[in-house]
């Protein structure tokens, strides 16, 4: 459902008792965390059991598996997630009860009152680019408070309250999250279109990027990666508009530019140089894939224009083990090596296959993709195809309806139907159950599978190592 933003948003300190319907999701995860840390009394419900809500009532929230208004019992504050249906129990209480109640981006701001804002957007890169700052940061001394869509592998963890003055935080575009912010410093990705479901029109989405620049504070920073075109209209746009703008990537018309890229299984090693004369690097990092180069940059800039130790931040991004979900190893068995990634979108695809191909040498590369959405299958269904193509084999799962209703025009077969590889190396699995099977008859010693997607695909790279366990390899 969609929470309107209050006029105001207070401090989190004056939210009083704060209940989360949806607790267990990350971007209420992270914030509940902070506000734990923090001293305030937090409860909040999910729809099922996790390791999250776990870890959340051993820090010391009180958490409830399922729905019920009397779950609320005497807080003073609802933090909402876009998830939540609008008859939800809990949510039709709160109203009756006449509570104060937030959606997560009004939560996020609550907790990032009287810090310096550093805000990670972007259609694709934003958790990596976000952890990878995080942890640059973390290195150079800076003790940041950061909230991230997924774990950072060196603290198993999607949230800290730190005690600097920077507060670095994933500021999602997918329900005009990034527009109740106040930035410092923006750093901005990539803009492609996505979320249509949400804005309409590709217009409108790079309008909403447009309206980010207006919420950057006065005498801020905008960083943004202008090899990709929709980053770089941004940047133009903010220097019309007076706002400081450096633009990063392997363009010639980068401020500071990427230099010297290479890479080798699953490491990544780049320079830069600024226009300035300033070189930084080499940078080392444990995650293969250019685009993951890119996000390092522009962590590593954004580090620098805060003032911070160049040296330091390059050993804190050398030292970054990833994050959960984001070309995440599951394990080897039988010589099949096993990953998982969260891309959805036809640009995230072609850059895990490209980083995949990297990690798998001289094997095969084997994909399993579950589309996310019915509405992004039914715009980008095709695209998705064209650039699973990449792969040696391809099993397609059917769609992760999440927020919606099925289709029966928009299925998996939409997606497999259009991968320009031979009949027999694509094939369509609608039950999910089956695809680890699939993908075990396919896979060969030597092989890498990845499972990619932003759904319940996560869970069929340890189905297939189970498999192969048990000897059912090829």
């Amino acid at each position: 459902m969609r929470v309107p933003v209050p006029d105001e948003i207070l401090p989190a300190d004056r939210l009083g008792a704060v209940h989360f319907v949806g607790i267990g999701g990350a971007g209420l995860s992270a914030i509940a965390r902070i506000m734990l840390a923090r001293g305030i009394r937090v409860s909040g419900s999910d729809g099922a059991a996790s390791s999250t809500l776990d870890a959340l009532a051993a820090a010391g929230a009180t958490t409830y598996v399922g729905h019920a208004a009397a779950q609320v019992g005497d807080a003073d504050t609802l933090v909402v997630s876009t998830a939540v249906r609008e008859d939800n129990p809990e949510v039709v209480e709160a109203y009756a009860r006449g509570l104060r109640v937030l959606p997560r981006s009004a939560g996020l701001a609550a907790v990032m009152a009287d810090r310096d804002v550093v805000a990670v957007a972007g259609t694709h890169g934003k958790t990596t680019t976000t952890s990878l700052l995080t942890t640059a940061l973390v290195a150079a001394g800076a003790d940041p408070s950061y909230a991230v869509g997924g774990e950072l592998a060196q603290t198993g963890t999607n949230a800290h309250d730190g005690a600097g003055a920077l507060f670095v935080a994933e500021a999602d575009e997918s329900d005009g999250a990034f527009l109740v912010y106040r930035p410092r410093v923006a750093v901005v990705t990539n803009v492609e279109a996505d979320h249509l479901d949400v804005w309409g029109t590709e217009e409108a989405y790079r309008g909403a990027f447009e309206e980010f620049l207006g919420r950057i504070e006065p005498g801020g920073l905008l960083v943004a990666c202008v090899d990709d075109p929709g980053a770089a209209d941004l940047v133009a746009t903010a220097r019309a508009r007076g706002i400081r703008a450096l633009g990063v990537g392997e363009s010639d018309e980068a401020d500071w530019r990427v230099v010297d890229v290479s890479f080798a299984g699953t490491t990544s090693t780049f320079s830069l140089a600024s226009t300035g004369g300033v070189e930084v690097g080499p940078v080392r990092l444990q995650i293969p894939g250019r685009h993951y180069v890119l996000d390092a940059a522009a962590a590593l800039v954004a580090g620098i224009e805060l003032g911070l130790d160049a040296e330091a931040l390059s050993a804190g991004l050398a030292s970054f083990a990833g994050t959960r979900r984001r070309m995440e190893s599951k394990g080897e068995v039988a010589g099949v090596r096993v990953y998982d990634s969260y891309a959805h979108h036809p640009q995230e695809i072609l850059g895990d296959l490209q980083a995949a191909r990297s990690v798998a040498g001289d094997g095969r590369l084997v994909v399993a993709f579950q589309p996310h959405l019915v509405s992004r299958t039914r715009i980008f269904g095709e695209a998705m195809g064209r650039a699973l193509g990449g792969a040696d084999e391809v099993v397609v799962a059917d769609v992760y309806l999440a927020r919606e209703a099925a289709d029966p025009d928009v299925t998996g077969a939409l997606v497999a139907g259009a991968v320009p590889l031979a009949e027999e190396h694509v094939a369509f699995v609608p039950e999910l159950a089956d695809v680890a099977a699939e993908l075990v008859r396919r896979a060969r010693p030597g092989d890498l599978v990845l499972t990619l997607g932003a759904g319940s695909i996560t869970d069929v790279g340890p189905a297939v190592l189970a498999l192969l366990e048990g000897g059912r390899a090829g």
